[in-house]
């Protein structure tokens, strides 16, 4: 067989997959479920940053965005917090309850200890996120040591 019509062969094989592969894309674009159970970590922001408000990290999933930023004074981080899809979740006296299991999952060690409201620091930080239960939470923690200590968290929208 002559080369131009192996290259036309060839050619005409390659549209055909094209197109079937083009026809069967929604079978592959199935909405998939977030996970019932998530941590992202964040790093801390180096020494000597800027006096104000700092970005610490940033994770964007389709499911959500989640922001960790820092309050620095005197070139120090001396609060770190988490906003969620544009908002920002400060500390509430009582946390929302995630399910144990998810959280040791995520090396949250039970029963956690709380840093007080406006000082959360630590040398790591997660985000855990709780989607087992009735109302899906997302909880923020900073490690000290070998331990997460609770920052703040916050309830979640379900889809979100």
């Amino acid at each position: 067989m002559p080369l131009s019509r192996l290259c036309g062969a060839a050619l005409v094989a390659g549209a055909a997959a094209l197109a079937t592969l083009a026809l069967a894309q929604p079978a592959f674009a199935q909405k998939k479920e977030p996970p019932a159970c998530a941590a992202v970590s964040f790093r801390p922001i180096a020494p000597g940053a800027p006096d104000g408000e700092t970005d610490a990290g940033l994770y964007k999933s389709r499911f959500g965005k989640i922001e960790v930023k820092a309050e620095v004074k005197g070139g120090q981080a001396t609060n770190y917090y988490m906003v969620l899809n544009g908002k920002r979740i400060d500390a509430a006296a009582n946390p929302p309850k995630a399910a144990d299991s998810c959280l040791t999952s995520k090396s949250v060690k039970l029963p956690y200890q709380k840093q007080a409201a406006g000082a959360c620091t630590g040398n790591r930080f997660r985000v855990v996120i709780d989607r087992s239960g009735k109302q899906p939470v997302a909880l923020f923690f900073g490690l000290h040591g070998d331990d997460w200590a609770y920052c703040s968290g916050t309830t979640l929208e379900k889809g979100a």
